[in-house]
């Protein structure tokens, strides 16, 4: 039976050389009719609407906040600026820097240019945002209700697997790890854990309020990676200080150029780095490749007929069921594994000096 790797590798090879056909085709005149880029990252990316499944041009409005050059605030809604219409002098760029942003235009010296004014809008991205927040106090809350209510009793159903989870997390992770200061770190941690948990659940939903890829937009992850770095480097102890610009190796690697202290100072910014990047391609790459193994469908009905389509549906088909299952599993991993490692830096901050030796 073949493993997980080879099963990867073999579609991957399949996808690039069908990517090259297309290329050719497209080259010699024989367009497919759509771009496959343009599709993967308008879906993958942010927008000013939420799609409706099965009905790729209608989208769900969202409200648009923004600031002309004039000072001049402006709010509407963006089903006022879809499919290339102009509202107020606002339009949303087809092409160029500001591609798929909100732009307007200003007058210098008789010219018209486009500018990007100041945008605070409401997006998709920023939309799954707050549904996760509020799905993650939600379910906090209940978990408080239902103690509040009947003491000590053994919780069920979702109140018993919420309360399994924390446990699993704070008792698996951050307990051991923190040990005595584990009460102070465990709010932060576990509001990481089921937030992240949240948002890549929520992600492979492809109606509304899902369908958002929060953890594949890297401003996300650097975000949930800078909250790990400020706490760890807020609340560190004296002797992780003295062990960045003074740790205990040989003077001549301090002094008087300073080796291991910049190599110190270094790492504590790539610590961050692999947080955000670590959570950021896992995320990306398995939405990327369940509307990769979709697009096949239609590549191969427009290149090779009807025929063609019909079986590579069924096969595209098993295979993004296959890896939507996989994705599911991947979001509670990597949703655990950025806990563990902010904890884990957390903890390496906090150790006091006895504890190093």
């Amino acid at each position: 039976m073949l493993d997980m790797k080879k099963i990867l590798t073999i579609l991957m090879t399949f996808t690039l050389a069908l990517a090259t056909v297309q290329a050719k085709a497209e080259e010699e005149g024989e367009g497919l009719g759509f771009s496959t880029k343009e599709i993967i990252f308008e879906h993958l990316g942010d927008a000013y609407g939420w799609e409706v499944p099965f009905c790729h041009s209608a989208r769900i409005p969202l409200p648009i906040i923004v600031r002309d050059c004039d000072g001049d605030w402006h709010l509407f809604s963006s089903s006022r600026i879809q499919h290339g219409e102009t509202y107020e002098g606002f339009y949303i760029a087809s092409e160029g820097d500001y591609h798929g942003k909100v732009v307007s235009t200003k007058d210098v010296n008789g010219v018209m240019v486009e500018y990007r004014p100041l945008d605070i809008s409401i997006t998709k991205n920023v939309a799954a945002l707050i549904v996760s927040a509020l799905v993650v106090l939600l379910c906090a809350f209940s978990v408080v209700r239902w103690y509040r209510r009947h003491g000590n009793k053994a919780p069920r159903r979702w109140t018993a697997s919420m309360e399994m989870l924390v446990e699993f997390v704070y008792m698996g992770v951050i307990r051991p790890t923190l040990g005595s200061k584990a009460h102070k770190f465990a709010p932060y941690l576990l509001t990481v854990f089921f937030f992240i948990l949240t948002m890549n659940l929520l992600g492979l939903i492809v109606i509304c309020p899902g369908g958002a890829n929060l953890t594949g937009n890297l401003a996300v992850t650097m975000v949930l990676a800078l909250f790990t770095f400020f706490i760890t480097n807020i609340f560190g102890s004296k002797h992780y200080w003295k062990d960045i610009f003074w740790p205990d190796v040989p003077v001549w690697l301090k002094c008087p150029i300073p080796i291991m202290p910049v190599i110190e100072v270094f790492g504590m910014f790539t610590k961050p780095a692999a947080l955000m990047v670590r959570l950021f391609a896992n995320m990306m790459g398995g939405h990327m490749i369940v509307i990769v193994l979709t697009l096949l469908i239609f590549i191969f009905t427009a290149m090779f007929g009807i025929a063609a389509g019909a079986g590579t549906t069924v096969v595209s088909v098993i295979f993004s069921l296959f890896m939507l299952v996989l994705d599911t599993l991947v979001s509670f991993i990597q949703a655990y594994v950025f806990t563990m490692l902010s904890t884990l830096f957390i903890s390496l901050a906090q150790a006091p000096e006895h504890a190093h030796e």
